[in-house]
């Protein structure tokens, strides 16, 4: 394979139209995040696929517990993003088609958000096929998307950028989840009967439509090459796995960065799990309807904002890693409290509370990470390691959490379950702490 160098398009750093572009692509994508991961869809699917106090449905002729077969959705997406990643980025960078993958993979999630639009109790493959794809779209797609960040911002642009990126796609996601919401809960207004699934249906297909449209605002002023001079070495197919193979060498040396990456690991099986489960939880276990739960979400989204503000403040006056800690302590009281919620103030208590520490806790996690890098190493490598042990954590948890609930019969013992992750996390956290190993930064 080869790129012509005439077609090689020459990248300005800092140029608005593209920046503003990039930052327009969070606001498109992130309606998968909430509509769809977070608050309609797990409750449309509770919905679907249970028959009174039946929980069982049928996958290809598999009987199988429905919220299990959610989370093991969730986690077979994960893996192949995770597995697949560092394939299609080395295709990307090989073949200078950066923008060509970041567009196929958001075609797949905006696709499978769409098709949910059919999904109902006699198509149970279709809906679970769908949303592991819808899934596996957001996930592909964000990898080569902040992979474009550093082509077209100068570094001390990049924080900045990050943010207002991080920012509209919040309140995108907010403005669509909200016309949803009016939609389910006022479905008169809309013409629709109050027993109607369609408001529900119609949700997945604005997600299709707002994905798809806002996104080619992005496509159309993002770079069309991203081409980078290689040295010759390795092959197409291995160079990802090749400086991943590297980083993890490198990381081994490294008794800090060793023990941090491990309680990494534990901290985000415990919080991406709880991101994705959230909902499921709240309809089944609790019984709650659409009308506490969807607006629950929301509140998380509002305090997660305050969350995020309150931590950076805490890290600068006492450190990340003592910030982490306490952010990760009030993870495993939240989850204890979770297993013996009976109703919907004990669910919307422990919202506020995750609300709180969701946002503080995940930015400390990456910030803390970044500063125990050393100066000299290839960050771009590091990163990319760290995104994928990101993904592995998300696969490792929901599919626990599916495994938990088969055994034991109850979403509850998973939730005790995600509190012991954050305990293993905490105690090599605690390791550094006690080693002096990171100590004010």
């Amino acid at each position: 394979m080869s790129v012509k160098r005439k077609e090689v398009q020459e990248i300005k750093k800092g140029d608005p139209k593209v920046v503003n572009a990039w930052v327009m692509y969070d606001w498109s994508n992130s309606v998968y995040q909430l509509t769809i991961a977070s608050a309609i869809f797990p409750i449309y699917y509770n919905t679907v696929t249970r028959h009174g106090n039946d929980f069982m449905v049928s996958f290809f002729g598999l009987k199988v517990v429905n919220t299990a077969l959610y989370s093991w959705a969730i986690a077979v997406a994960y893996l192949i993003v995770a597995l697949g990643s560092p394939l299609f980025s080395s295709m990307a960078d090989y073949t200078g088609r950066r923008k060509g993958f970041m567009r196929a993979f958001t075609l797949i999630g905006a696709t499978g958000c769409g098709m949910l639009f059919f999904f109902d109790a006699n198509h149970i493959e279709l809906g679970v096929i769908s949303f592991a794809l819808g899934t596996l779209g957001y996930g592909g797609s964000i990898v080569f998307y902040n992979s474009f960040l550093p082509v077209i911002a100068e570094p001390e642009d990049q924080d900045r950028i990050s943010a207002r990126g991080y920012s509209m796609g919040y309140l995108g996601g907010v403005i669509l989840l909200l016309f949803n919401l009016l939609m389910i809960m006022q479905p008169g207004l809309f013409g629709f009967d109050k027993t109607s699934d369609m408001p529900a249906r119609i949700s997945f297909v604005t997600v299709f439509f707002w994905w798809i449209g806002f996104s080619s605002i992005t496509f159309s002023h993002l770079p069309k090459y991203v081409f980078q001079k290689r040295s010759g070495k390795g092959h197409i197919l291995t160079n990802g796995y090749r400086e991943l193979r590297m980083v993890f060498n490198e990381v081994r040396k490294s008794f800090r960065l060793s023990i941090y990456l491990i309680a990494f690991f534990f901290l985000m099986m415990g919080m991406l799990t709880t991101m994705f489960m959230a909902a499921t939880f709240g309809e089944k276990e609790l019984g709650l309807k659409e009308s506490v739960l969807i607006p629950t979400i929301l509140v998380i989204q509002l305090v997660g904002m305050f969350g995020a503000w309150l931590f950076a403040w805490l890290s600068g006056k006492i450190g990340n890693l003592k910030s982490l800690i306490i952010s990760v302590i009030i993870w495993i009281v939240i989850c204890v409290y979770a297993y013996t919620i009976q109703g919907a103030a004990g669910f919307i208590i422990a919202a506020v509370f995750i609300g709180i520490v969701m946002g503080g806790a995940q930015s400390l996690a990456r910030s803390t990470y970044s500063k125990m890098l050393p100066e000299t190493t290839d960050h771009t490598s590091f990163f990319s390691f760290y995104d994928v042990m990101e993904k592995l954590a998300t696969v490792a948890g929901t599919f626990s959490f599916g495994i938990i609930e088969v055994i034991t019969g109850s979403m509850r013992y998973s939730v005790l379950a995600i509190a012991i992750f954050f305990i293993i996390g905490l105690f090599f956290l605690l390791l550094l702490l006690k080693d002096g190993l990171l100590t004010k930064n």
